[in-house]
């Protein structure tokens, strides 16, 4: 039987380094170092990990699990020194109300410093000093994302433990409903033998409970048992401030970014404010960390005030009306000029008529709590945004507008009026690219023309150019990919990263030049690898007006080749509906620029190198993922260009017979984000080197000025419009 894993690559790239840190002796039999402390997980799951490209699958299983365990144990031991410290330094509080000016500053300092103090303290003795460190953003996405499953369900597998590895693919699973070999993978160890359905249990459950008890309560409202759903909804407004209060506990050691400007904060209490403001925001986001169901990306709105409204309602109808009035001026909290809420409220205490006790009952005291609690963070977090530059993105919707600073309303009301008259004038809304590119600038290179422009392909900042190569330059590299191309390059050498029938092959500039130097393919045809991506990266930089220097980001040359014998009823993509800067939840069209998209990408290319085989063209989309708005067949020398974010979701379709090569780009302008790799190939030219350097930096000097093309009059955009298609007809 064989089952797939899908390990993302920066683990794999973290071994190596792994190798050169020092590691702590772990006992293998618990989850403490040798003294008694909790190590770091991190460092157990890359063991885990090392172990199982080892295949020492023992091991794996031993520190991958450990890893997961210790994990756990240092959520709690965050929460419990949560709560031991929540009074540390109440003593100076009554000195704040009667201390004035500076000497107030400091008392202030001095119980921020105590609390502080017994946190570290409390840690200090369950935790190891580096396991007290905050992991790195790739370890928080493996967790996150529970790829520790993904890696057991597979070690089980090979050590014959069927029944762990159902466990573990399962909880894999829930986080990634729409990973098809897993999907797979639960359905052959269905029908292993000993197998059972309750052998398929959610090891995060814990975590999961209020969603759990949300699916009861939608169950129970549907078939109108009222008093079942009543007891569901109540319990689902408890687990979700109980889950609020366990990821808030999280967060008192929340890791503090260190300012990309080091003299943006200078003083003390600029550092204090700034770090407590951080603090505040970790606290709020556990609103939207708590309401995002797992395997979803976005959470859902208003969850605690949508769930008080269900149970208002299911109070009603079970008959009990005191508890229906609660209920109801705890969602009043949220929403206190709600009409449907005001009216609804009107006829529980009429149906009361007479019960005074009932009809004063107030507000739920943990509602009430939350609220105020939320309100005062809000209060700072806002006054940061408003003179700190702090950035904070709030999570709720309820949330009062005389909280917000009056500078962030007005430009709040501008965007709603405007909207608001568009929609009266019937105006079609559409898709805003904000990336700062306009197309329609100059193409610099004699015999290039424009194919397909914005209005040809359906979209914003979108273009195909074609004559970019010569028939003998795209053989040339096409025979180099033939002979230098590695299965799996860059996806640890699986055969296909995106789909089973076809293969993967690919190909870097280093790669190219490397072999060049050891005599296994041509010099020249490496360095024409090399040049034909400048090339792209010219027109592309001159074409989208680029703002600032563009360098590329990665470069790669790739094959797709279908796989004989396995493409009859095939209904999947070459390369699945994405987007390059950004993740795409096509359920809600947004697009989240988080880890692991690549946020640092602006513009991407595609340079064409064959047309001899079936299928295997870029198609773009809507957000939906699901309405093409256009095609793009490929052939040589043609160059496909667009702007990485959202605007731009795209996608290759199955390659079904013959080989389809093409060199694919990415560009950026943040110069920390270059390819380290392209440099150091364009250093192993020698004089060369310098030679390519000099014709790059000619080049870049005839282009037009690299600004964007909102700053130039509509009369200048229209010139330039107008030479670029002249050109065009005439060719």
């Amino acid at each position: 039987m064989a089952l797939r894993l899908e390990a993302p690559v920066y683990v794999a790239l973290s071994l190596a380094s792994l190798c050169c840190v020092c590691l702590a002796a772990v006992n293998s039999g618990s989850s403490t170092s040798l003294s008694g402390l909790l190590p770091p997980y991190d460092e157990l799951y890359y063991r885990g990990v090392r172990a199982y490209f080892s295949e020492d699958w023992e091991k794996a299983a031993e520190f991958i699990e450990l890893s997961i365990s210790t994990r756990e144990a240092l959520r709690k031991i965050r929460r419990k020194c949560h709560d031991d410290c929540s009074t540390a330094g109440d003593e100076i509080v009554a000195r704040l109300d009667t201390e004035k000016g500076r000497i107030w500053d400091l008392w202030a300092l001095d119980w921020i410093q105590r609390r502080a103090e017994c946190i570290r303290f409390c840690l200090g003795r369950a935790v190891t000093p580096s396991g007290q460190l905050p992991v790195s953003s790739d370890i928080e996405y493996e967790f996150g994302t529970r790829n520790a499953y993904n890696f057991l369900q597979l070690i089980y597998y090979e050590l014959g433990k069927p029944k762990k590895a159902a466990a573990a693919a399962r909880t894999f699973f829930t986080a990634n409903p729409s990973h098809l070999e897993m999907r797979n993978n639960i359905e052959k160890y269905r029908r292993m033998a000993g197998v059972t359905e309750d052998d398929f249990q959610d090891r995060e459950r814990e975590l999961e409970k209020h969603w759990e008890v949300y699916d009861a309560a939608v169950t129970a409202e549907s078939s109108s048992d009222w008093a079942r759903a009543v007891e569901r909804w109540k319990a689902c407004v408890n687990e979700t401030l109980k889950q609020t209060d366990e990821c808030r506990a999280q967060c008192v050691v929340t890791s503090q970014r260190l300012p990309e400007e080091t003299d943006s904060v200078e003083g003390a209490y600029e550092k204090a404010a700034d770090l407590i403001l951080t603090l505040l925001a970790c606290k709020q986001t556990c609103v939207a960390l708590v309401s995002t169901r797992p395997g979803r990306i976005s959470p859902q709105e208003d969850f605690l005030p949508m769930q008080l409204e269900h149970l208002h309602i299911a109070q009603y109808k079970a008959g009990d009306l005191k508890g229906a009035v609660q209920t109801l001026r705890s969602l009043l909290l949220f929403y206190p000029n709600d009409t449907e809420s005001l009216s609804n409220l009107q006829l529980y205490l009429e149906s009361l008529e007479g019960d005074t006790e009932a009809q004063a009952t107030g507000p739920s005291q943990e509602i009430s709590n939350y609220i105020s609690r939320a309100l005062a963070e809000k209060k700072l977090l806002y006054f940061g945004v408003e003179n700190l530059e702090f950035k904070f993105f709030d999570p709720d919707l309820w949330t009062p507008e005389n909280i917000v600073p009056e500078s962030l309303r007005e430009s709040w009301r501008a965007e709603r009026e405007q909207l608001n008259e568009k929609l009266k004038e019937g105006e079609k809304m559409l898709e805003v690219d904000d990336s700062g590119f306009y197309a329609g600038g100059p193409v610099p290179l004699v015999g290039v023309t424009i194919t397909m422009d914005d209005e040809a392909l359906n979209g914003t900042n979108r273009v195909v150019l074609d004559g970019v190569l010569s028939q003998s330059e795209c053989d040339t590299v096409t025979q180099l990919a033939n002979i230098a191309a590695s299965v799996g390059d860059g996806y640890k050498k699986r055969r296909s990263p995106h789909t089973p029938h076809e293969k993967f092959e690919g190909l870097t500039v280093l790669r190219a030049f490397k072999l060049a130097q050891d005599g296994m393919v041509n010099q020249s045809d490496a360095k024409l690898l090399h040049e034909i991506g400048e090339r792209a990266r010219i027109l592309i930089h001159s074409y989208f007006r680029s703002h600032s220097a563009l360098y590329f980001s990665f470069t790669h040359l790739v094959c797709r080749s279908a796989i004989p014998g396995h493409q009859d009823g095939r209904l999947d993509l070459s390369h699945p509906v994405h987007v390059d800067n950004c993740i795409l939840e096509p359920e809600t069209r947004q697009c989240w620029r988080e880890a692991p998209a690549f946020t640092h990408r602006d513009l991407s290319a595609i340079l064409y190198l064959n047309d001899d085989f079936d299928g295997g063209e870029l198609f773009f989309t809507d957000r939906d993922a699901k309405t093409i708005t256009a095609r793009v067949k490929p052939s040589c020398g043609r160059l496909v260009g667009f702007t990485s974010g959202p605007v731009n979701p795209h996608g290759v379709t199955a390659v079904t017979a013959g080989r389809r090569c093409a060199l694919a780009l990415w560009f950026t302008t943040e110069k920390r984000h270059r390819d380290m790799e392209r440099e150091e190939a364009e250093a192993m030219l020698g004089t060369d080197g310098q030679k390519v350097k000099e014709e790059k930096e000619a080049l870049d000097s005839n282009l037009a000025p690299a600004r964007s093309g909102r700053s130039q009059s509509s009369k200048g955009r229209s010139k330039e419009r107008e030479r670029v298609s002249s050109g065009r007809d005439e060719l």
